[in-house]
């Protein structure tokens, strides 16, 4: 199939990739691409989009994490066939609703927790390193303010407990919280960035991530998986308090 139509240079919003994918997504719904074509190359939608590979990397891993498509090393990706999945995903639907965004986050309460606890006895030294760095990257967003610095500070802090997700050394764990992450980007990005900048850029908040860190960093699971559920069952607890979001 000839697809070098169905993509051109984009305008650069502030997430490239979540631009990419929905782009991606469009054309499979239009049918323009179809299950089982093969995705233009890395190199080729690079040049299409106007971005860096590395952008469309992560684009193209957005989508495959929501098993949108099937990413085969040295071959290439290909559009996905839905009644095939396998991988536990959540509809878009569900976002349509604050109860719905509520509920995401409740899933990771759990999921992160135990995730935190795992990391607290099996992360490296070089993993607790890059946690840290990230969690500075964070503190950076969090110092400079809601006006210019929310999206770099959502950014952060998922980038921040999908790296201690990763240090748990469960591929598990790592699936479905690269599951939540894709369906934040992809369906929740301005709500995160609304919410985010109303209600995370506080002391308090700043002090429970850090202390989900301080217990990695000592090697206490149960420290770690109560820190990190206390963390979200408040940001889950503020949102849902919230009166003037929907």
């Amino acid at each position: 199939m000839d697809n070098s139509a169905i993509f051109g240079t984009i305008e650069r919003p502030r997430r490239l990739p979540d631009e990419i994918a929905q782009t991606i997504m469009t054309a499979i719904s239009s049918g323009e691409l179809k299950i089982g074509d093969k995705l233009p190359s890395e190199t080729e939608m690079s040049e299409r989009f106007g971005v860096a590979r590395t952008v469309v990397r992560e684009a193209v891993s957005l989508l495959k994490f929501d098993g949108v498509v099937d990413a085969k090393r040295g071959v290439g990706a290909f559009v996905a066939d839905r009644s095939e999945r396998t991988s536990f995903r959540i509809s878009p639907a569900c976002f349509q609703k604050r109860q719905e965004i509520v509920k995401l986050l409740q899933l990771r309460t759990s999921v992160q927790s135990g995730a935190a606890a795992l990391a607290a006895e099996f992360r490296s030294d070089d993993q607790l390193e890059v946690i840290a760095a990230t969690f500075e990257e964070l503190l950076n967003a969090n110092r400079r303010g809601p006006k210019e610095a929310v999206a770099e500070r959502v950014d952060a802090e998922l980038r921040l407990y999908r790296l201690i997700t990763e240090a748990s050394d469960n591929s598990y764990f790592c699936d479905v919280v690269s599951m939540i992450e894709a369906n934040i980007q992809t369906h929740l990005r301005s709500a995160f960035l609304k919410n985010t900048a109303a209600c995370e850029f506080k002391d308090s908040v700043i002090e429970e991530h850090r202390a989900v860190l301080d217990a990695i960093a000592a090697g206490d699971p149960e420290k770690a998986r109560t820190a990190t559920r206390r963390r979200f069952a408040n940001a889950a607890t503020s949102l849902a308090e919230r009166k003037d979001f929907a």
